[in-house]
């Protein structure tokens, strides 16, 4: 069975002038038994008739924000119906409207409403594409998540040889199909997912914590849920709201993570150890609060809290064990230590003092280490594409393990 079958895609043309191969690309998506909803740029009239692509496509076509009273509001519907937006061709122009958070037609603001995935087929001049403001344009969209296909070096429109061809309609299809067997590719798999910060309390007040937000975990259990395993997602103190469908526990402490962990462990087919885990917890916990009155300083002694990696690696059988390595320096050795010394598949490391990655951000900046001696080191992107990755890496390394 198709992956497309059933799926609803709006289809963004823009004006380019190849714009004429949205008809073979709708073609294809019908006989994948799509439902294409057009959505034309205004330039994009000056290159194909709307009539052209509303006979194709069997769908009236969407023109602008103001002239749709009896369909209600036009932008909104299209942006829920679909199960992903595609915009072929993209214009530098468009690329850059969408990064800017411009949404002042029709097309646009269905990309800034949607939730649905949306992927941009460029094609311009090689020099436009070149600009390093369409390529800073680019680059931010996919660090957001925004999915790119081609371009493509060829003939271009002005006769010149150069990267900047729109990518065959097949290509394009083909990609779609790609991210679709993707969503169910984790089908009867089961994970921990592990977010946020743990708390270690000094008194009744006070507590020792770090920066971690959970989005990276947060992330990565909407990213599994998405692709069809079951998740249970335990979670230190954090202010996101939990993807629906997970089986949730909330947690303070390094201890009760490690409860919750050791409960579930064994009936999983793999630990995703993002929360960042108190190493160390105060020795006494004060009744109370501590006052200030007649001190000029505290001392707090401290004990190491229970390594749950290391711990789970010992017993870990079959299961994938992932743990994530945030350092200030040093690294990849660190990284190569802790994947031997917990007995980790895959560990997750990045550069605290790079911009963009860490705590706190929508970003990330990752190399991926796995136990096979793979390093792949992944460009600054979304938390959501950060966690894609990691996830594609661990369903190759569970059926290499299930192939043994």
């Amino acid at each position: 069975m198709s992956e497309l079958k059933n799926k609803n895609i709006v289809l963004g043309i823009t004006g380019s002038i190849a714009a004429y191969k949205a008809v073979e690309i709708i073609r294809l998506l019908k006989d994948e038994n799509c439902r294409v909803y057009p959505v034309m740029t205004r330039s994009a009239t000056y290159f194909i008739h709307p009539l052209t692509i509303q006979s194709i496509a069997r769908e009236k076509v969407t023109l602008s924000l103001f002239k749709n009273k009896d369909e209600g509001i036009k932008h909104i519907s299209l942006s829920t119906v679909a199960d992903a937006l595609l915009i072929a061709p993209a214009t530098a122009n468009i690329i850059g409207k969408i990064a800017g958070g411009i949404a002042d037609d029709i097309l646009t603001t269905t990309v800034m409403a949607t939730r649905a995935p949306v992927v941009i087929a460029p094609a311009m001049n090689e020099r436009m594409w070149e600009n390093p403001l369409v390529q800073q344009n680019v680059t931010k969209l996919k660090s957001l998540g925004y999915r790119f296909v081609g371009p493509e070096e060829g003939r271009l429109a002005c006769q010149d040889r150069g990267k900047g061809r729109m990518s065959e309609p097949a290509e394009i299809v083909d990609f779609l199909k790609e991210i679709f067997s993707r969503r169910k590719d984790l089908q009867g798999k089961s994970f921990i997912v592990t977010a946020g910060p743990t708390r270690e309390p000094v008194d009744m007040v006070r507590f020792i914590s770090n920066y971690s937000s959970g989005k990276m975990g947060f992330s990565i259990a909407e990213e599994a849920l998405e692709r069809g395993a079951e998740v249970v997602l335990i979670t230190g103190p954090t202010c996101i709201d939990p993807p629906k469908g997970v089986k949730l526990y909330r947690v303070e402490t390094a201890q009760q993570m490690r409860d919750r962990i050791k409960e579930h462990f064994h009936h999983v087919d793999g630990l995703i150890m993002a929360a960042a885990v108190a190493d160390f917890r105060p020795l006494q916990f004060y009744k109370g609060k501590i006052k200030k009155e007649g001190r000029d300083r505290i001392t707090l002694e401290m004990v190491k809290n229970p390594d749950i990696l290391e711990e789970v690696g010992k017993v870990k059988g079959k299961r994938v064990l992932v743990g994530f390595c945030a350092e200030t320096e040093n690294l990849l050795q660190k990284a190569k230590e802790k994947l031997q010394n917990k007995n980790l598949d895959l560990v997750v490391a990045n550069d605290l003092t790079q911009e963009g990655a860490g705590f706190g951000t929508e970003t990330n900046k990752v190399v991926l280490l796995d136990s096979r001696g793979e390093v792949k080191s992944l460009p600054l992107m979304s938390k959501r594409e950060v966690a894609r990755n990691i996830l594609d890496h661990i369903k190759y390394l569970l059926d290499k393990k299930w192939e043994k």
